[in-house]
């Protein structure tokens, strides 16, 4: 597939090759896997660098015996040397090659030689002010990697000049890969990066799959339903790299959260346990391994959690529970997961929305900041006393806010979604009195587009021009 994107990373990348003529100059790139990293370090690279993958099922002998053809094909190892040790091998490298290094999978050398990393340090610090030496350092396990460079406890502490977190492309660049691929309805690409978010390896998998131009539900079984389907394992293989064995309670907090779970003590009840019991996993899930991320209310100080992850939140949600029926093609579970995505959708074009609001200027007036908001009514029973609105955008300077509703489905009556908006607005505390409200309803399409004072309605057709246009 065409390399989409990346140019801000790209540029990062010849950025710190640039700062290398001065001195020795290291970098490492970090993110979930899937997310492209080693397809951006490979285009960045000419023929002149050095690649390396770190198989972490390699022993160091048949390792260092791999490396050793690699420098002798670039011409820094001579036909008669060979290399018996990591010393010799990073002694060699640095003595002797000018351009850039790259090692992929870098954390797996804790299952090859924990020693690389010492010996590894060691030359970064010898070889300090060696200029054209541009080394960079991948890594998918994001727990590991992050504490091998940022543990004063590891040899590599401080031994990096830049880290660059990798994150997943937007729902932007989402669609020109669908584009690429012949899906070009946008209902489709929605669908799709509901399930697959911006992580290009499964787009990767649509043009290798001969999948081009299909319906996501063809895509989706193909992924999924199908008898050793080709994701089947993936959200337990990368986790399970991730946590290693101690993966059963963080397995367990991901789904409750994936079903609707969101605040602390709604988890912990769900799983009969203490809050203080799981504090620790989801320090870890939010802050070691970035799967959780927490969205704080736009008006005050509440907080819920989300899994940031699509398609982990999509496994969550409807296989981890279900999956004694689900390994074995229970033909009821497939048909209500298939019945229950429209629903889930509803959640996941929220995203969508945003994106479309933060890209489109389409606002009478430049927001600050743009979130969820939810709260208590006053005077309703318990039970029907929580309101929730999907996106509210604002600026402090000039008391504006904007309440906005994203409906997924067709023919949405936008004179009642206005109405419930306007009274669920008004619960809001921010600026009472003094401010001016504005109002954006997202479908699918509408029953009828009116016109109202501050009200914006945007539909696929609107969201589809935009999003060509960027």
């Amino acid at each position: 597939m065409k390399f989409i994107n990346r140019e801000k990373e790209t540029v990062f990348l010849e950025e710190t090759k640039s700062l290398s003529s001065g001195k020795l100059y290291s970098v490492s790139i970090y993110g979930l896997r899937r997310v492209g990293k080693t397809r951006l370090i490979l285009e960045f690279m000419c023929d002149k660098d050095i690649y390396f993958f770190v198989n972490k099922n390699k022993t160091t002998g048949s390792l260092l015996l791999e490396y050793q053809e690699t420098i002798r094909k670039k011409g820094i190892l001579t036909e008669y040397e060979s290399i018996g040790s990591w010393e010799d091998f990073f002694k060699i490298l640095f003595e002797r090659y000018t351009g850039t290094i790259a090692f992929d999978e870098f954390q797996n050398f804790q299952f090859v030689d924990k020693s690389v990393f010492g010996t590894l340090q060691k030359h970064i610090d010898l070889y300090e002010n060696r200029k054209n030496l541009h080394l960079i350092f991948t890594g998918s396990t994001i727990g590991l990697i992050k504490s091998l460079f940022t543990d004063a406890k590891e040899p590599l502490h401080g031994r990096l000049k830049r880290q660059l977190h990798l994150k997943p492309m937007s729902f932007s660049n989402t669609r020109r890969m669908c584009t690429h691929l012949n899906i070009k309805d946008t209902k489709e690409i929605i669908k799709l990066y509901s399930v697959f978010g911006g992580f290009p390896r499964y787009y990767v998998s649509i043009e290798d799959e001969n999948l081009k131009g299909k319906k996501f539900e063809q895509i989706l079984d193909k992924f999924f339903f199908t008898e050793n389907a080709i994701f089947e394992n993936e959200v337990m293989t990368i986790l399970s790299l991730e946590f290693g064995k101690r993966c059963g309670v963080y397995y367990d907090i991901l789904a409750s959260i994936a079903c609707g779970c969101t605040r602390i003590s709604e988890i912990a009840s769900s799983l009969g346990k203490k809050d203080t019991d799981i504090m620790r996993q989801l320090d870890e899930l939010i802050h070691r391994f970035e799967i959780v991320s927490v969205e704080k209310q736009m008006t005050g100080s509440k907080k819920i959690l989300y899994i940031n992850h699509p398609m982990m939140n999509f496994w969550f949600r409807f296989f981890y529970k279900n999956i004694s029926d689900y390994k074995r093609r229970d033909t009821r579970l497939i048909e209500k997961i298939k019945k229950d995505f429209n629903n889930y959708m509803g959640i996941r074009f929220e995203y969508v929305c945003r994106e479309y609001i933060a890209c489109s200027n389409m606002l009478p007036f430049k927001y600050e900041i743009m979130g969820r908001e939810w709260g208590k009514i006053p005077g309703k029973p318990k039970g029907e006393n929580q309101y929730e609105i999907d996106i509210v955008a604002l600026n402090e300077a000039t008391k504006e806010i904007l309440f906005s509703e994203c409906k997924w489905k067709d023919n949405a009556n936008p004179r009642k979604i206005l109405r419930e908006l306007k009274e669920k607005a008004q619960y809001v505390r921010w600026n009472n009195g003094a401010r001016k409200e504005h109002y954006a309803i997202f479908a699918k399409s509408f029953k009828e587009k009116i016109k109202e004072p501050n009200l914006m309605l945007f539909d696929l057709d609107d969201i589809k021009t935009i999003f060509s246009k960027t």
